[in-house]
């Protein structure tokens, strides 16, 4: 699978790995790994980036081009 729009979200916010991965729980070198395509996302840690940047999941996986975020289901 292609990150490549992870990473570059995460620089034109001006983010470092080591940010993110503290964001997700997790050391840098294991972030670095999920980035570059050597490793798989976990599901959760998709949600937690496209919420961080104001996101799809879809833009962020190269499915769209549109950035603009689905609306939130509320909870009841």
């Amino acid at each position: 699978m292609q990150y490549t729009r992870i990473k570059q979200l995460r620089e034109d916010n001006d983010y470092t790995q080591k940010y993110i991965a503290n964001e997700l729980k997790m050391k840098q070198p294991q972030y670095a790994r999920y980035e570059s395509g050597k490793r798989e996302f976990p599901i959760d840690n998709i949600i937690t980036l496209s919420r961080l940047y104001k996101t799809s999941i879809d833009y962020m996986l190269g499915e769209t081009d549109e950035k603009k975020p689905y609306p939130r289901i509320k909870k009841q």
